[in-house]
């Protein structure tokens, strides 16, 4: 019990350290450009202003600044299909090499999941290339497409463990009853499925959602880029307002 008090204080020290930096970017996102400076870094707004947050989300074309909200947008139209499609994909290779064995089987997944060590980097070139001739480079559903094929192997391998744990005796007894291989997986497999797709979506969402270079490489143009992208363009195209890139 004497330790309490040097416990408590220790944590509001560490919640100072953390909450300090969300200080700093609120505040000045609150300021006026002309107040912004690193001598007034902690000090509060002389005045709220929020125009900061006005053009960091719908910009404003004379003074050359390109707003946020279709970036973000973009990356809802990136972020959503792509989760939903690679969720969905990997729950049925899972449920095939899990509860459907056949020969090769044990050749094949191996060959997915090493689409997870392959680094980015190293496919760029041919990725784009690909995406050209199928006329899919510089659109969304480019990464879309790139991104489903990412997320494929890992999402595999979730729902392989997942559906391990349960019992084969189910299948079987969908068998019995006269279910093929996708009654099986509607009406058996798929209701038990939810953690395992709560798993899988907030993987996949926040993985493509923080994506930088794959948005960079394949969505050249500004307008279809998801927001990561925008972001970096904001801070490193114009003289650096950090009133704006605090909002």
């Amino acid at each position: 019990m004497k330790f309490k008090p040097l416990l408590y204080l220790f944590l509001i020290f560490m919640a100072i350290i953390y909450i300090m930096p969300v200080y700093v970017l609120l505040s000045t996102g609150l300021k006026d450009f002309s107040e912004v400076s690193l001598k007034n870094m902690w000090n509060l707004p002389g005045r709220i202003n929020i125009d900061s947050f006005r053009l960091a989300w719908s910009g404003n074309k004379e003074e050359g600044y390109r707003g946020l909200k279709n970036n973000f947008l973009n990356s809802l139209y990136l972020v959503v299909p792509a989760t939903i499609l690679s969720s969905f994909l990997g729950s049925m290779n899972g449920y095939v090499f899990s509860k459907w064995k056949f020969k090769g089987a044990n050749v094949i997944f191996p060959l997915i999941l090493f689409g997870m060590f392959i680094p980015y980097q190293s496919v760029l070139i041919p990725l784009v290339l690909v995406l050209r001739r199928i006329g899919l480079y510089g659109s969304l559903p480019g990464l879309i497409f790139t991104h489903v094929i990412y997320g494929i192997p890992i999402t595999s391998l979730i729902f392989l463990n997942y559906y391990q744990g349960i019992p084969k005796e189910l299948v079987e007894a969908g068998k019995i009853d006269g279910a093929n291989f996708l009654g099986i997986y509607r009406r058996i497999l798929f209701p038990l499925s939810m953690p395992g797709f709560a798993v899988v979506v907030i993987w996949q969402f926040t993985s493509i959602w923080n994506d930088f270079l794959f948005g960079l490489i394949i969505t050249p143009n500004p307008a279809v880029q998801p927001v990561t992208v925008a972001l970096n363009n904001l801070a490193g195209s114009y003289i650096v307002q950090w009133n704006i890139q605090m909002a």
